[in-house]
């Protein structure tokens, strides 16, 4: 019998899982145990679990209590430590791209003798992505970004994001804020670039775009053919919101800096760039005019601006899916399930073989970059 244990989420505010109980369902219907520890922040309650017959644990007890051989999977990364990894585990890691600490992760699977399957590189015999939040982090982080300028228009800073019940919900909130600018004698027009809108993360900030309103024409939808000619881009700042949703994999040509930002002056029409892809320690970030990330209790990093340049709102939150918890949970863990099935027959079966060798791969480059720097 194959077994499976869902771990709780650490990261704060976090309330999207990677196992929902409608996938677990289907998991133990095709003969697998499947254990779910206690987690107070995660939006499924756990007697959602416990009705479609998992076996409930305490909170945060997989490192003690979860036998070696089940794996443990999960969504965001584990608390920094130093504690040795012995465990299979599929979480997004965040430690493929050389992001800050990326070796230190890495090397506790290599002291503890664990594995790593990251979720960000399970792909098909095409190459795509088994399962993704794209589409839900572009819908929620062009939410954000509406949000945010509503708040920059009235002179104030967005304080803080609150997950919504459903799409519907979203949309009638942002929408209802909008609205409350022409109210205050604002004409309310909205003009947004979202680059990479060719993919599941910009087809889902155009969704959301549409939805709350704008008009066609001040959508700018921009993928590859035309970043190609290699910014920064006047563009973008001839636009209210910002949206990337690019996949960084290489270094490219910056999108936007702060001399670029600066140079334009009081003349700029940008007021909040939103960052969905997040790649904010990748020394090849092409928005590197912020380096840390924001949060739903703390939002907004202002970027660095010179006296007389009007401030530049940057959202740059890693987990803007957690949004629309249950919708962005029941849609990833539905396209994982397939993947999931074939669990079992890892050692064969080929989107597990492949990850396990990218694993192999990353954990060389650590060992190697962890002797060269004496860490």
């Amino acid at each position: 019998m194959s077994s499976l244990w869902l771990r709780c989420e650490k990261k704060e505010l976090e309330h999207r899982a990677a196992l929902t109980p409608t996938t677990a369902k289907k998991l133990i219907d095709a003969g697998f145990t499947i254990t779910v520890e206690r987690d107070p922040q995660r939006i499924f309650d756990d007697d959602e679990y416990a009705k479609v017959g998992c076996t409930l644990v305490e909170n945060n007890t997989w490192a003690k209590d979860c036998p070696v051989s089940t794996p443990v999977i999960g969504l965001k990364e584990l608390p920094v430590s130093d504690e040795p990894i012995a465990h299979t585990q599929i979480q997004f890691a965040h430690c493929y791209k050389n992001q800050e600490g990326w070796a230190s992760v890495l090397s506790r699977f290599d002291r503890g003798g664990g594995t790593l399957y990251d979720l960000e590189f399970l792909t098909d015999a095409s190459g795509r992505r088994v399962a993704a939040f794209g589409f839900h982090a572009g819908f929620a982080g062009a939410a954000a970004g509406a949000l945010a300028l509503a708040a920059h228009r009235e002179g104030t800073t967005l304080k803080s994001l609150k997950p919504y019940d459903n799409e519907a919900a979203m949309v009638a909130g942002v929408k209802e804020t909008i609205a409350s600018l022409k109210n205050k004698g604002s004409d309310g027009r909205i003009k947004a670039l979202v680059i990479g809108a060719l993919g599941r993360c910009g087809r889902g900030a155009v969704d959301l775009f549409r939805k709350i309103g704008l008009e066609e024409d001040d959508i700018v939808k921009w993928d590859m053919d035309e970043t190609a000619k290699g910014g920064p881009f006047q563009e973008i700042l001839d636009v209210d919101i910002f949206v990337n949703c690019i996949y960084l994999t290489e270094k490219i040509p910056y999108f936007l800096t702060d001399s670029f930002v600066n140079g334009a002056g009081a003349s700029r029409r940008l007021s909040v760039v939103v960052d969905v892809s997040c790649d904010t320690t990748n020394p090849n970030n092409p928005i590197p005019v912020y380096n840390t990330t924001s949060t739903f209790t703390d939002p907004i990093v202002t970027a660095k601006t010179d006296s007389g340049v009007p401030p530049l709102h940057v959202i740059a939150i890693d987990h803007l899916p957690t949004l629309l918890p249950r919708e962005a949970s029941e849609q990833f863990s539905s396209d994982l399930l397939p993947s999931l099935l074939e669990l079992p027959n890892r050692t064969t079966a080929r989107v597990w073989t492949d990850a396990e060798k990218l694993f192999r791969k990353k954990l060389g480059e650590a060992q190697v970059w962890l002797k060269e720097n004496n860490a």
